[in-house]
């Protein structure tokens, strides 16, 4: 079956075989194929020659369309959640529970976490394991806080649901292997690592996290994602000031 597509567009031009193939770079036969005998021709000559006549590729030649690549997923990615209320509480523990080498905990306040019991009753038995367990909360005075606080449209409700989040995880100060400190760097994540899994809470302009999609990510051989939020996860911990109970909110230093 002919390409009457093709060869309208041709006729409306007043083009031959020749003058499309001496603008392609091609044979004329090969554009007499087109024509007559519907042949699709590669994405690159396609796209010349669909512009040349002023037409649109996929109107000329809709395989194309179907002949597109194929979008590559990276192995890193577990899952994909369009909002962190699209998950319960309880993925979040259960990824703690896999842990045999470490949990890190990366927010500005997390509070909803600190209000959940399965999590207070991980933490613990982590602890008592020996798997070393690192909270990254944000500091109330920081002006990281202050910013994302209005950001959120909350104010200084931010800072104050980082001191109550801190209250209530009061009993895990001074556990075996449990270390908190303060930080006061612009996150553009919350990240729940345990060992070679995390989950990465984005943050939005003028929303909550818990409005923000998540990322389920893995290591695996030759990925770098994962290294790549593992090492935000270092550089923050790093710059940020140990603290040694809920009330010790002196400020980091400059």
């Amino acid at each position: 079956m002919p390409n009457e597509r093709l060869r309208a567009a041709l006729a409306a031009r007043g083009w031959t075989y020749t003058m499309l193939a001496n603008v392609v770079g091609i044979d004329p036969k090969s554009v007499e194929r087109w024509v007559n005998l519907d042949r699709t021709p590669r994405r690159t000559a396609a796209t010349v020659a669909a512009d040349a006549l002023g037409e649109s590729v996929h109107v000329l030649w809709p395989a194309l369309r179907q002949a597109r690549p194929a979008s590559v997923v990276s192995p890193e990615l577990v899952a994909f959640y369009e909002r962190r209320s699209d998950l319960p509480v309880s993925a979040f523990v259960d990824l703690m529970m896999q842990a045999k080498e470490r949990i890190d905990v990366l927010v500005y306040s997390g509070f909803w976490l600190t209000e959940d019991a399965a999590f207070h009753r991980v933490v613990k038995e982590k602890s008592a394991g020996g798997v070393p367990i690192r909270f990254l909360m944000g500091d109330p005075a920081s002006d990281a806080v202050a910013v994302r606080g209005a950001d959120e449209g909350i104010g200084p409700a931010l800072a104050g649901k980082i001191q109550n989040a801190l209250i209530n995880y009061a009993p895990f100060f001074g556990l075996p292997g449990v270390e908190f400190r303060l930080h006061g760097t612009t996150l553009y994540n919350s990240i729940y690592r345990a060992d070679d899994e995390m989950l990465a809470n984005g943050h939005l302009y003028g929303v909550g996290a818990f409005m923000a999609p998540v990322l389920h990510l893995q290591r695996v051989p030759g990925g770098g994602m994962f290294d790549s939020y593992a090492e935000s996860i270092e550089r923050v911990w790093e710059s940020a000031r140990p603290i040694s109970s809920p009330t010790d909110l002196g400020g980091l230093q400059a």
